[in-house]
């Protein structure tokens, strides 16, 4: 099953309204959940479409490309022309013969033989570099994807927790003045009125926090994605996670993109030394040029005699041989300093490989952690319902005091919040997973916001290109700004309590 089709479908475990919320019915007076206007997918294509780190990478990679044609150019036949007009003010050993002024117009052409294979491998290190671009791509498709997934979960569990807070201030008003009430007649102490303020006090303190939570992740969510959320529909399950931190390992070793652009790195880095080494070897190249003269009817009779003439053509070819003699230690210090550069893309491809490595394992780690503190979150917070419940009920006949009350309904938003905070971890590290194991860029995907960014075709477009004249197109601003965009409020719609009724 590809990642697309979980992109597809809908999960059965949304964070805004998990299971045992769904299975409850909702009082007749408690507001509906409005029908989403966003899904995953649809964040995802907006942010592959118009996020600047994307565009920007892609612009990078263009540029990489360029070192193709810029390294063949070196092989390739140069043609120059020149022209000039000289005009002889004084000469002292002048005889009559010479010509006063002389006007000349030459093409030369010089053809590369032989470069000690600098060319060669100057060519082959410029692929190899756009094929560890085309591979730091992907590894930013993959981080920018692992950013909307974070943004776009930090939404829902921030709105979950702002309505889990505002349930629990309205509860507590009714608690107070209930107690209040009961005070009044007698029936509770001054004690039991001091508590439930105070609680009720934390619990708005506590919505507040919640609230600026709930701004700080939306607006995250417009700096990677470009647009406000609106209402967010629950995400997709994630298929074909692996069964150990072991097979994620070796998944990411063969298919993580960084990893694979380190190994490029390394590869380019190779034919780098060779290029330098070819600094000692003999260069030869071939010439042909041709001038034409004139002298502007500036010949007198003397040099007319002589048989100069007022025009004409001069051709000349030739083979030249450069063969380095001696330097001064040059070739030899870009060796070694190709070389030192070769050692470092080697150990780099080691350090990557350990981030992989470490990444995977912990990304699962996480995911695991996260799925049993779901589990036991969803056991915490039947348990504290219910003993709410009873407390409540205890209460009524005399044996629990209100600080129990008000204890049993701070357990239970502390489960509430613990579970909907799990399931945002669980979905964000489980993708995680995915992203480490090179499964999580746009291919993998499947976005259907428009045809996928071919990094090829920009390669193919100017990899031959022999044309001095041949500019690209202006640059413009791909990325959309995000200035207009309203500030962000804690306003949440829907159930107020989004993990089941109290």
């Amino acid at each position: 099953m590809r990642l697309s089709h979980f992109l597809a479908g809908v999960s059965v475990l949304g964070l805004a309204v998990p299971a045992a919320a769904q299975t409850t019915p909702p009082p007749a007076t408690q507001a509906q959940a409005p029908a989403p206007t966003e899904t995953l997918r649809e964040a995802m294509v907006k942010a592959y479409n118009t996020n600047p780190d994307l565009t920007a990478e892609r612009a990078n990679l263009r540029a990489t490309d360029e070192g193709v044609p810029i390294a063949r150019s070196r092989g390739l036949p140069g043609v120059t022309s020149t022209a000039g007009v000289n005009e002889n003010l004084y000469n002292s050993d002048d005889s009559g013969v010479s010509a006063a002024r002389t006007g000349t117009v030459g093409v030369n052409l010089s053809v590369p033989v032989f470069s000690g294979g600098a060319v060669r491998n100057s060519v082959r290190a410029a692929r190899t570099r756009v094929e560890a671009g085309r591979a730091g791509l992907r590894s930013v498709e993959a981080q920018l994807f692992t950013d909307v997934v974070s943004a776009y979960m930090d939404v829902i569990r921030d709105e979950a927790i702002v309505r889990l807070n505002q349930q629990n201030v309205r509860v507590l008003e009714v608690n107070l003045q209930a107690t209040r009430d009961r005070f009044e007649v007698g029936d509770l102490t001054r004690t039991d009125v001091a508590q439930s303020e105070a609680r009720l006090a934390l619990a708005q303190s506590q919505l507040r926090g919640a609230e600026a939570s709930l701004i700080g992740s939306r607006e995250n969510y417009i700096r990677v994605i470009g647009t406000p959320p609106g209402v967010l529909a629950p995400p997709p399950a994630l298929p074909n996670l692996p069964a150990g931190p072991d097979q994620a390992v070796g998944v990411a070793l063969e298919e993580n993109p960084a990893l694979d652009a380190a190994e490029k790195v390394r590869d380019a880095s190779a034919y780098d030394v060779r290029v330098a080494r070819a600094g000692r070897l003999p260069q030869v190249s071939v010439g042909v040029g041709g001038d034409y003269y004139n002298r502007f009817g500036s010949v007198g009779r003397a040099g007319q005699l002589a048989g100069l003439a007022n025009d004409g053509f001069a051709t000349t070819a030739g083979v030249n041989l450069s063969l380095p003699l001696f330097q001064g230690g040059l070739p030899a210090a870009q060796v070694r300093q190709a070389q030192a550069r070769q050692s470092a893309a080697i150990e780099q491809v080691t350090s990557t490989e350990r981030g992989v490595i470490a990444q995977t394992r912990s990304a699962y780690a996480v995911w695991q952690s996260a799925l049993r503190v779901i589990e036991s979150s969803k056991l915490a917070v039947s348990a504290n319902r219910l003993s709410l419940e009873g407390v409540r009920a205890e209460n009524s006949v005399g044996t629990r005091t209100i600080l129990d009350i008000l204890n049993a309904e701070q357990e239970l938003l502390n489960s509430q919040v613990q579970l909907v905070t799990a399931e945002r971890d669980a979905y964000v590290a489980g993708f995680a997973v995915l992203a480490a194991m090179g499964r999580a860029e746009a291919q993998d995907l499947g976005l259907d916001g428009g045809p996928l960014y071919d990094p090829v075709a920009n390669y193919d477009r100017v990899r031959n290109s022999i044309s001095d004249w041949r500019d690209g197109p202006a640059p413009e601003p791909q990325a959309t700004r995000t200035t207009d965009t309203p500030a962000q409020t804690p306003v949440v719609s829907g159930p107020i309590d989004p993990v089941g009724q109290r």
